[in-house]
């Protein structure tokens, strides 16, 4: 891998270590310490994840404008800021504000991030978006594992914590980013210029892929929010919750020569591997839905990762693939915003199935999700030549 790619790899492992602290917890931080029910958490995440949408939009359309280097570091400050305001005004009117700019600012910097490594790293196809989806699984890991002991000693200091990482992430973009190679900057709006041949049959399919990719984040995030106030209910504590992050971003990255050779062996396109991920989410599902104690959500998390670790490097890989020329940060833009619209559409409709319905249905629900997820995948190319995409990590 080329060295600017390694920049970005550890840009990236420095930002989502600092988010991680606190986006596992946030749910448990709004129902249990300031008192909020599960539906106006959903509400307040929603809120979060909107701006984050709105922040994934822009960011793509700032690379194509601007480079990556500007569109991040605009980003950082933004959510600087917040985390400021967050670390010294934390009650309940003031996390819902800072939370929601600070998931603006967040939004514009992940598809700067990888609309630049599929720019630096072209030959590298897959690999170059895979090596930042396990940036941030390690990412996940480390900040999981230390925000839960952090939050047993005192939720104050994640704040602070997570203030820290940016600092750093911030250091590592100044310094670190402006050289890196990207193509030239200004370029005009996608929407001021006559499509390219055939970029309107790639733009739909990428929406028809993006609709189940959707569907899954509806239900994956549920292990962040329902499934983690759930789980205190049943005197599953903060660490053990933190640790089944931990287990899933340590799978993830020591994980990939095993997902490397079964891929090699058995993946024949990554519609497939799509396909059989979410396949794996269905039944990491039944037996979370079965489980009443730590071992039973360890078991379902593992489950889970196995499925995420062949869907979420796929989608931004098929992306970069239908991406006209010069639109690379446009369509990254769409895929993030799209899993950012999962964890926005995710915390609120599973608080309020579980605040009318309870956990039974909210679980038949999702894999009923998953199922109309494993229909768009099959049919989304319908319509554009057939494509081989590579499977290799």
């Amino acid at each position: 891998m080329p060295r600017s790619l390694w920049l970005l790899i550890i840009g990236m492992v420095v930002n989502v270590t600092g988010s991680s602290f606190l986006w596992p917890l946030n749910t448990i931080y709004i129902h249990d310490h300031l008192g909020k029910s599960l539906s106006t958490a959903g509400i307040i995440l929603m809120l979060n994840s909107a701006a984050s949408v709105a922040g994934n939009l822009a960011g793509g359309s700032l690379f194509d404008r601007f480079g990556g280097y500007r569109s991040i570091l605009l980003g950082i400050g933004i959510a600087l800021l917040a985390l400021l305001g967050l670390t010294f005004w934390n009650s309940f009117t003031p996390y819902t504000i800072f939370l929601t700019i600070s998931g603006f600012g967040a939004g514009i910097i992940f598809p700067a991030m990888y609309a630049m490594s599929g720019a630096v790293w072209k030959e590298g196809g897959r690999k170059a978006f895979n090596a930042i989806y396990v940036a941030q699984n390690l990412g996940v890991a480390v900040g999981a594992a230390l925000g839960g002991f952090v939050a047993d000693y005192s939720f104050q200091l994640i704040f602070v914590a997570n203030l820290f990482m940016y600092i750093i992430f911030m250091g590592i973009a100044v310094f670190g980013y402006k050289n890196i190679a990207e193509r030239n900057a200004a370029q005009t709006s996608i929407l001021s210029e006559n499509p390219p041949a055939g970029m309107n049959r790639k733009l739909k399919a990428l929406l028809i892929l993006c609709i189940g990719y959707l569907l899954c984040w509806v239900g994956y995030v549920q292990w962040q929010t329902t499934i983690a106030s759930y789980t205190q209910e049943i005197n599953i504590t903060l660490t053990q919750y933190s640790l089944l992050w931990t287990v899933n971003g340590a799978l993830i990255v020591l994980g990939q020569p095993v997902l490397n050779g079964f891929l090699k062996r058995f993946g024949r396109s990554l519609k497939t591997q799509m396909v059989l991920g979410m396949l794996i989410f269905v039944v990491a599902f039944i037996v979370a839905a079965n489980s009443g104690s730590f071992s039973g959500f360890m078991a379902g998390m593992i489950i889970l990762t196995a499925g995420e670790m062949l869907i979420w490097p796929a989608v931004p890989t098929i992306a970069s693939e239908l991406a006209p020329r010069g639109r690379e940060g446009f369509y990254q833009g769409i895929v993030n915003s799209t899993a950012t619209g999962g964890r926005m559409i995710g915390p609120l409709l599973g608080g309020i199935l579980v605040d009318l319905y309870g956990m039974s249905m909210l679980f038949i629900i999702l894999i009923g999700l998953f199922v109309i997820s494993i229909g768009t995948t099959v049919v989304y190319d319908r319509g554009i030549k057939e494509t081989k995409h590579s499977v290799g990590i």
